[in-house]
């Protein structure tokens, strides 16, 4: 059955447009209903980051949840994996993240998590589109059996202590220079008091969240901020994360970026030497560099790719027993720790390997050289246009000018009406023509269309 609400990470799109309060708390019915299993009182855990829609959905939701007889605890701000870590430690049957991640303030999302921490497969999100399609009022909790609702203090304690412990005891950050750009999103409390607790002098920024300003030319899709705060302060890093901090960037001391397949390049060879590999490789999807694969090769370690989201990584490394992985974006998943990408837990481990090497950031993380890579986005239905004839000849001829040296990448975004195009390989003129020639065909096709 074709999905008409779940994309690649939840249900995201426009606030009061496509997620309005109807459809928010009809959801926390649905999603109530098929986790109801036994006879206790069943409860759920709701987060959510800092955009202004996010009281409207937080309070249908808690409509919907109590309306089914379910106890509901509001966690207030937080970041989504300190909801996934809550809704083990607090024993609830369902956690519930309110946030379209990296996208600006007129989106907003729903990210849903089971009682082990983990997002939803597919199969639940397929149960709950069809009871979405489906008259739930005979399924009503009766009046003395509906639900209740608490705000829950001391979260942003829990999550820093969590996060803390993910860390050797001895370890302190005492001496680094750190800023931290939380995007005026969901971490703009807890990061800063993690890196400080550790020891670290911390400059923060995008910590003045108005309801508007989340993600706006700051966090991880903007880290030029950072990198000139970096450079003001004459920082050892700098770190940035998204709107719900389930994934970062990294900026060195000269205020060059690291994305995610240098941070795993990092942790993957500083793990191998320690014996902490549970599987000799790493799991990332087809996104990431080929230059991360040939790198890993030459330390005995594989490469696994999945589809683009970080929950098809997880689901590969919990089928395969792989303790890391992520993708070039910045979600990184420490099996180990967290049961989905967690940017601040992230940002430790990557601290953990530069306090080790005593090296500076632009040394430690930058364990290959990337192959050329280039990625654009074309507007349009990807169910349509990749169909085309002459879309999927250039297709065609784009892989076999690549030939075995390079790759290339089409899909369809799973939270825009975007076709993504990556093409990479060794002849940088070649990746750019073949990209370029693709991008024509599905532009040329949108047009007609």
């Amino acid at each position: 059955m074709a999905r008409k609400y779940f994309g690649t990470d939840g249900i995201r799109g426009l606030a009061n447009g496509f997620i309005t309060p109807e459809l928010a708390l009809k959801v926390g019915q649905a999603a109530g209903l098929a986790f109801m299993r036994g006879d206790h009182q069943h409860r759920v855990v709701i987060g959510k980051d800092t955009r202004l829609s996010g009281y409207m959905i937080e309070y249908a939701m808690v409509s919907g949840f109590t309306s089914v007889g379910i106890d509901v605890m509001l966690l207030g701000p937080i970041p989504t994996p300190a909801v996934a870590m809550l809704t083990r430690s607090m024993r609830a049957d369902l956690g519930v993240m309110i946030s379209a991640s990296h996208n600006t303030f007129e989106d907003n999302g729903i990210k849903l998590f089971g009682p082990d921490g983990f997002k939803l497969n597919d199969e639940i999100e397929a149960d709950i589109e069809a009871l979405l399609a489906e008259d739930l009022a005979p399924r009503l909790a009766k009046s003395r059996k509906m639900g209740r609702a608490k705000r829950i203090e001391s979260v942003h304690a829990r999550y820093i202590e969590f996060a803390k412990r993910t860390l050797p005891k001895q370890l302190s950050l005492d001496g680094m220079r750190i800023v931290v750009d939380c995007a005026h999103g969901a971490a703009y409390k807890v990061a800063p008091e993690a890196l400080w607790e550790l020891g670290a002098e911390v400059f923060a920024i995008g910590v003045e969240p108005d309801g508007f300003n989340i993600n706006r030319d700051c966090g991880s899709t903007a880290p030029q901020a950072l990198s000139n705060k970096v450079r003001e302060m004459r920082a050892d890093i700098g770190i940035a994360l998204d709107g719900d901090a389930d994934r970062l960037l990294i900026v060195d001391e000269k205020g060059g970026l690291v994305n995610g397949d240098q941070m795993m390049a990092v942790v993957a060879s500083g793990w191998q030497l320690e014996g902490r590999l549970s599987q000799p490789g790493v799991v990332a999807t087809i996104m990431s560099n080929l230059g991360l694969e040939r790198y890993l090769d030459t330390l005995g370690l594989s490469l696994a790719r999945t589809a683009v989201g970080d929950r098809y990584v997880l689901e590969y490394m919990r089928n395969h027993g792989f303790n890391l992985g992520g993708e070039q974006s910045g979600h990184l998943i420490f099996a180990d720790h967290a049961t989905t990408g967690d940017g601040l837990v992230a940002a430790l481990q990557i601290l953990a390997e530069i306090k080790r090497h005593n090296r500076p950031v632009s040394e430690v993380c930058n364990q290959f050289e990337p192959v050329p890579q280039i990625l654009k986005n074309v507007r349009g239905n990807a169910k349509v246009l990749l169909k085309k004839d002459s879309v999927v000849k250039a297709i065609v001829d784009g892989e076999s000018k690549l030939g075995k040296t390079g790759r290339l990448v089409i899909r369809p975004s799973g939270t825009e009406p975007l076709i993504r195009v990556m093409a990479e390989g060794d002849d940088p003129v070649l990746v750019e023509h073949v990209v370029d020639d693709v991008c024509a065909a599905l532009n040329a096709q949108g047009m007609a269309a």
